[in-house]
């Protein structure tokens, strides 16, 4: 059994929450609920188990009562057709099966006898490498010195009175006929009974399907109707479309076993295919314990190993096949199921009911993950069953930022670039991860060291990028539109041309500020444009007046913190003091990740005030007239004049 689908990294929005992760809580009543449920599972198996077997039967049964009854078929007929028709696959099963194992047992000795000549002679090509000889020698010495000192105790113990051996004797209970014939006949009669009482249950629930659903509507769902209603249509779509697709895809799988192992020559070539057909039913031990019985018998039967080998790559070859064409041809979509949490459901339901819970460990733990997907109290389940990813992308690029992982980072980054640009990755994964920090920095929750290193991770993640960012920029061709605008498509994305534009890129107040001043030199630098870069400290009075803004045409400041309005003002001032013809724009995060501006652009006398990358971009390369600085307001008395007295 494989993993039918991968779910490609869906296109994240800006988090609404503004702090952290929130996370289903796993209290300690929730556990000893868990606890007592599965204790009640384990003590009342011999009742839970037909139960669950006929339910399961009855999401594998409902689709086909569905297809006769629009075929105009009565309720009753076409529910005893499906129930028939299946157990009696399910009989001839059966018998075929206990035909081949009596077949097969009637030629055990003749296999036995091959297998110890095989070992025998293995044995003796491989003691020249010392290993079985060296075991044959540690056995054999074992069994000396055990010996030796068996006849030395019994050389020094005392002689002892012989004495007479107890005679044996016989008690004979004569018994009730009727309560003999009981203990012998009532172990056979039992799994009749459990199959009898199946049939019986699943005929009774495909008949009251309606009937039992909105009981079980009224009794847990009748508060939520919508979340109940959509629960039962999740479960039972993936459970019996799982069971279906699984026989179909386990019957196309058994077919070619059973030929190929028939052409091969290995006895009770059907046993094993339909062994297999069962057996591909439990997760990832299924496939391999169906093949090592035939790989077994092919040891047996010829005398070279070619025989064995042929049986191993029919197996492999098939293997391979139905997990890379057939499954993922059939199958619309995964069972929602993680691989390690498929391992582990398939431990924890053997242990709870044996053979029978292997078997239906899948469907019973995809039930699980539909509750913990639609019951808010179990959600849990679903973050630790199911396959979906439980972090957004921009929270899981922050947590590998915050630990210092840039290497994890990056690759989670190119699988997202494989169908998106780089001005997309940014704008829906690193700056929202860059806000996720910011805010964390401005709850006091960051030391200085954790601030320094999630920032230069931050910048090691822009570093490994620029490889991809110099591939987008070479895909551009400039002899296909104007010289003076080249849109380049990402998406709905539609950014100008930077050729003859020069930009220089600053953070605002801190080292996050930075990271995110470099994402935007980066998407720059790909549409055309010659891109500087400074940290948050050239905002300074002083060091602003040293910065040479000759070539510049825009300057593009970029802040995290929506709070940062007078910063922004005494920012845009001081650039617009040293060059008056300079643009300078403003990157700060919207209230929560909105696209709103906390800032209004005349308020700070920038040219312009922007919340996105891409419209950053867009407005660092626009062609515009500068914007004047506004001559500040003073508001107060106005002055007296002072007057001399004349002088007679």
């Amino acid at each position: 059994m494989s993993d039918m689908s991968k779910g490609a990294i869906a296109a994240a929005g800006i988090a609404n929450k503004p702090v952290g992760l929130s996370a289903p809580t796993l209290s300690g009543r929730t556990i000893l609920i868990l606890i007592g449920v599965a204790v009640i599972l384990y003590v009342g198996q011999e009742v839970f188990v037909p139960l669950a077997l006929a339910l399961l039967l009855t999401f594998t049964l409902a689709p086909i009562v569905s297809f006769l009854r629009k075929r105009y078929v009565p309720r009753i007929a076409a529910v005893l057709l499906a129930v028939a028709t299946a157990f009696f696959v399910i009989a001839a099963f059966g018998f075929i099966v206990a035909g081949q194992v009596a077949n097969l047992a009637d030629n055990i000795p003749t296999y036995q006898r091959n297998i110890v000549a095989k070992v025998h002679s293995l044995s003796q090509a491989g003691s020249g490498n010392g290993v079985f000889e060296h075991l044959s020698k540690v056995v054999e010495r074992i069994g000396s010195e055990l010996q030796d000192n068996a006849e030395e105790s019994k050389e020094d113990a005392p002689p002892q009175i012989k004495r007479r051996d107890p005679m044996p004797v016989e008690i004979v209970t004569r018994a009730n006929p009727i309560e003999t014939l009981g203990n012998f006949i009532l172990p056979l009669i039992s799994p009749f009974a459990t199959a009898g009482l199946v049939i019986v249950l699943v005929i009774f629930m495909l008949l009251e399907r309606e009937e039992l659903r909105d009981r079980f509507i009224r009794l847990v769902g009748l508060g939520d109707l919508h979340r109940t209603t959509a629960a039962l249509q999740d479960a039972g779509k993936r459970v019996g479309k799982y069971l279906l697709m699984q026989l179909v895809v386990n019957a196309l799988y058994a077919l070619p076993i059973s030929i190929g192992l028939w052409l091969l020559g290995i006895p009770n070539a059907i046993l094993w295919g339909l062994l297999t057909l069962v057996l591909r039913f439990v997760p990832y031990i299924g496939p391999v314990i169906g093949m090592i019985l035939p790989l077994f018998l092919a040891l047996a039967i010829a005398p070279g190993w070619s025989l064995v080998a042929w049986v191993a790559a029919l197996f492999i070859v098939t293997e391979l096949v139905s997990n890379n064409v057939v499954e993922p041809w059939l199958y619309g979509s995964h069972t929602g199921l993680s691989p390690l949490a498929i391992i582990v459901s398939a431990i924890f339901w053997s242990w709870l009911w044996g053979p029978v819970g292997l078997m239906l460990s899948t469907p019973l733990t995809v039930c699980l993950v539909v509750l913990g997907r639609y019951v808010p109290q179990f959600s849990f389940l679903d973050v630790l069953l199911g396959n979906e990813p439980v972090l957004q992308p921009q929270e899981k690029l922050y947590q590998r930022l915050l630990a210092g992982d840039p290497n994890e980072a990056t690759d989670n980054a190119e699988d997202f670039l494989e169908e998106e640009y780089l001005v997309d990755y940014y704008e829906k994964v690193g700056l929202p991860a860059l806000r996720l920090g910011e805010l964390d920095r401005q709850r006091g929750v960051m030391s200085e060291a954790q601030i320094a290193l999630f920032a230069s991770t931050t910048q090691t993640l822009i570093g490994n990028l620029a490889e991809i960012a110099i591939e987008e920029e070479a895909e551009d061709d400039p002899a296909e539109g104007e010289a003076a605008v080249t849109e380049q498509i990402t998406g709905e994305i539609d950014l100008p041309s930077g050729e003859g534009k020069s930009v220089l890129c600053l953070g605002g107040r801190g080292a996050i500020d930075d990271a995110a001043a470099a994402m935007l030199s980066q998407v720059l630098a790909i549409q055309g444009a010659t891109v500087s870069q400074a940290d948050h400290t050239a905002v300074s009075g002083k060091t602003v007046s040293l910065m040479n803004l000759t070539d510049v045409d825009t300057v593009l400041i970029a802040f995290l913190n929506g709070g940062s309005k007078a910063h922004a003002r005494q920012a845009v001032r001081r650039f617009k003091r040293q060059k008056p013809s300079v643009r300078v724009g403003i990157m700060i995060t919207g209230v929560d990740g909105q696209r709103e501006s906390p800032l209004a652009t005349e308020d700070i006398d920038a040219d312009f005030v922007v919340t996105t990358i891409s419209d950053a971009v867009r407005g660092a390369l626009t062609t515009a007239q500068a914007v004047e600085i506004k001559a500040p307001k003073r508001i107060g008395r106005p002055r007296e004049r002072k007057t001399t007295p004349l002088v007679a």
